[in-house]
């Protein structure tokens, strides 16, 4: 076992001035949403305080909510929220080591200091002690990881393209809603609708409270749920059909950025959860149905018109409830609009699936951490 202030050196990064242009004399500065989808890139005007990494670097978030998400083989400049990790020699795999840093979040999280912002403690994580076993079996337990990661990242896949085949399924079945091929006739969501309803503006608890309440970060820019961050809100016996969503009633996300004001998912869980006041509830009448109007807001003409309409308010954007029923929409028969939300609730069966295989690879992958550490896995 070796402390790890005795293999790497720790640079702290810089704010750097941003440049659109990528040149030899602009590179890639790097902030924390990198080390989680390197995909955005970023360029930057480098000076004397900058700081590089290179491919053999980690990267580590320093300060803030992310603080302690491990990066490794990126090159570029970082910025002042990241710390660069320097091997001092060559006996240590850098992605090994990565990976021992992973299975230490936890603990560095639980050791941060900062009362309201988080920062990794510097003397804690100079002091972890990493087991250094030789390159070759480091290079085997990355190997190891890195298959079991590849089926996680392959299962999310799997179902992020269960997105893509609801919309396939909506424009087969209903045609363009811009060019209308099928000549549906027209109208707004208000024809559609039997009632709205603004969620509840009580303050809800991280436990204590007997209903789920759900904020505007349970429904995904797609059309989906994350449940993995609930608070808790108790209601009266008045405010229950108010406050409580039942399943095959619609959501709407009135209040917002401008990019994301009006995330729209139906709730398909059998038990009702509260819904916050970001949230408006939709309720349709009987020639609407709640999966072909979500469909139609998610569709990307339907994500151009709630862009477009969004008013923004002191850096937030605001549709109301009125406002989201006067949009246009196009109204095929009842029964198609049935045929369809049958279609997506056999679809989201086999999404259900696919989520719960997840959580069975990611205990796996946490199972083969934990012993890869303490020499048991080879």
């Amino acid at each position: 076992m070796v402390a790890l202030k005795e293999i790497f050196k720790i640079s702290k990064g810089k704010k750097e001035e941003e440049t659109e242009n990528e040149s030899r004399l602009s590179p890639r500065y790097i902030q924390i949403e990198d080390l989680r989808h390197n995909d955005n890139l970023k360029y930057c005007i480098p000076n004397k305080k900058s700081v590089y990494v290179n491919k053999h670097d980690l990267i580590i978030a320093w300060d803030g909510a992310n603080a302690g998400t491990i990066g490794v083989g990126l090159e570029g400049v970082i910025g002042s929220t990241l710390a660069r990790l320097e091997l001092k020699n060559n006996k240590v795999n850098p992605y090994y080591a990565a990976r021992f840093l992973q299975s230490k979040f936890q603990y560095l999280r639980d050791n941060c200091t900062g009362a309201t912002i988080p920062h990794i403690s510097k003397t804690v994580l100079e002091n972890l002690s990493i087991p250094l076993p030789p390159l070759e079996t480091q290079k085997k337990i990355v190997e190891v990881l890195d298959m079991a990661q590849g089926l996680i990242d392959a299962r999310k896949e799997q179902i992020r393209l269960m997105d893509e085949l609801i919309q396939s399924v909506f424009y087969e079945m209903f045609g363009d809603p811009v060019t209308n091929p099928k000549g549906w006739e027209t109208g707004t969501i208000n024809d559609l609708t039997l009632k709205t309803q603004y969620g509840t503006s009580k303050k809800a608890h991280e436990t204590g409270g007997e209903y789920p309440m759900l904020r505007m970060n349970n429904i995904s820019y797609t059309g989906g749920w994350d449940f993995s961050s609930l608070k808790y809100v108790d209601l009266d016996e008045n405010e229950l059909e108010k406050y409580l969503v039942y399943e095959g009633e619609l959501l709407f996300n009135r209040t917002n950025s401008k990019e994301l004001v009006g995330k729209t998912a139906v709730y398909r869980e059998s038990k009702p959860m509260a819904y916050a006041g970001y949230l408006v509830k939709l309720i349709t009448n009987t020639k609407g149905n709640t999966e072909y109007i979500s469909a139609y807001l998610n569709s990307q003409h339907g994500k151009a018109t709630l862009l477009n309409m969004a008013k923004s308010i002191v850096g937030m954007a605001n549709i109301n409830a009125e406002e989201l029923k006067k949009i246009r929409i196009n109204l095929p028969p009842i029964d198609v609009q049935n045929d369809f939300a049958d279609i997506v609730s056999r679809i989201e069966k086999e999404r259900k699936k696919l989520s719960e295989s997840i959580r069975n690879y990611e205990d796996n992958y946490s199972s083969i951490l934990q012993k890869a550490f303490v020499g048991k896995l080879f």
